[in-house]
């Protein structure tokens, strides 16, 4: 109990179990999103530990990254979410939180660009409400970076 006490404060024995059922990997909205992808015959690969914040999918070949962010730990809407926190259990230790996360996916994005990945990042409740819509941004960003390594290799056979 005492690891616990430190990283999170005191907490219920109800909210920490509440806790451990909270996936970092293959959540609904995730699993939502592949299934599509892989129906509509995209092939990725999911979790990829090679990049920076290991996306939750990542197309390989026209190097764009996708993450499926939760609206409570990512800050949807965080001055209203930061307002509501302030007023409820742990107040310290959530807005904390919630800041690195939001602090680190910036970090994550500037690494990715630096690498020259795109980066997509969804918000759960519109993976789930417009499924298609989500999908049509992936499709739509495959092809400009498809077209842009056409031209790059067009250009570079014109040159030699």
């Amino acid at each position: 109990m005492r690891r616990i006490e430190r990283q999170f404060g005191k907490v219920s024995e109800k909210t920490r179990k509440n806790m451990q059922k909270i996936r970092s990997k293959d959540t609904s909205i995730e699993i939502l999103l592949r299934k599509r992808l892989w129906h509509d015959g995209y092939r990725y690969r999911k979790n990829y530990s090679k990049l920076p914040g290991s996306p939750d999918i990542a197309i390989t070949k026209q190097k764009i990254a996708i993450f499926c962010d939760s609206e409570f730990f990512h800050g949807k809407d965080w001055d209203k979410l930061k307002e509501r926190l302030s007023h409820g259990k742990n107040p310290d230790y959530w807005i904390r939180h919630i800041e690195e996360n939001m602090e680190r996916d910036k970090k994550v994005d500037q690494e990715l660009a630096s690498l020259d990945w795109t980066v997509i990042r969804f918000w759960g409740k519109d993976i789930k409400k417009d499924l298609n819509g989500c999908v049509k941004v992936i499709e739509e960003t495959i092809f400009e970076k498809t077209i842009v390594s056409a031209e790059d290799v067009y250009s570079t056979d014109e040159e030699t």
